[in-house]
């Protein structure tokens, strides 16, 4: 999947640099820095887009994210941040990788003096952004770079099966917040279709032929 994740990192970066931006305001680079804190979180999207200042930690020798809220968007109501993530259960504080805390840092820094409670992500206004405005965001970005499909809810499947891959389905389910692996690997977990190769020589072993 690393390949796709740059394919579509580079077609966010180009659209956030383009000088001529004809429909709307001229790109903010927050898009592609959310991007990077959900494959660095595995978070959902109205997770990420709760983090406040003083939820990041950047400063320690292992840069964190606390996950302890999410965005709410009612019909008719205004749209507004929740104290916890989508369960009370799954507040959980992340180490993030070198490429998110970079994509934090200059998010910060481009932002400039911020309030302890202030969102990382937000509207010009100061408001929280909703998580529909950010779907439908990222999916014209892409679609106008020819890709097709991508929404936030895939980095969250990404991140779910590198970590699965490379360590433990169980290390997968913390990450997520999830407190079964049965979900994790129920709904989160693509499935690889190679079998491991030791197979092929417990076989040979099992049934070798005999020598003529």
């Amino acid at each position: 999947m690393a390949p796709e994740v740059n394919v579509i990192r580079a077609a966010i970066a180009q659209w956030e640099s383009a000088v001529d931006h004809t429909s709307g305001p001229k790109p903010d680079g927050q898009l592609g820095a959310m991007i990077e804190v959900m494959l660095g979180t595995s978070a959902r999207i109205g997770e990420v887009l709760a983090i406040r200042r003083r939820d990041i930690d950047i400063t320690s020798p292992v840069p964190s994210i606390r996950l302890a809220g999410t965005i709410v968007s009612r019909k008719g109501e205004q749209t507004f941040r929740q104290d916890h993530p989508k369960t009370a259960k799954s507040t959980r504080v992340v180490a993030i990788p070198t490429f998110t805390a970079d994509a934090v840092r200059r998010r910060l820094a481009k932002v400039g003096s911020m309030g302890l409670d202030d969102l990382l992500f937000q509207s010009r206004d100061g408001t929280p952004l909703t998580t529909g405005n950010v779907r439908r965001q990222l999916r014209q970005v892409l679609e106008g770079a020819g890709i097709n499909g991508v929404t936030p809810h895939m980095f969250r499947r990404t991140v779910a099966t590198a970590v699965n891959t490379n360590a433990s389905v169980e290390l997968a389910a913390e990450l997520l917040g999830h407190t079964d692996t049965r979900v994790t690997v129920m709904h989160y977990i693509q499935r690889s279709e190679l079998v491991n190769p030791a197979t092929a020589a417990l076989l040979d072993r099992a049934f070798a032929k005999d020598e003529d």
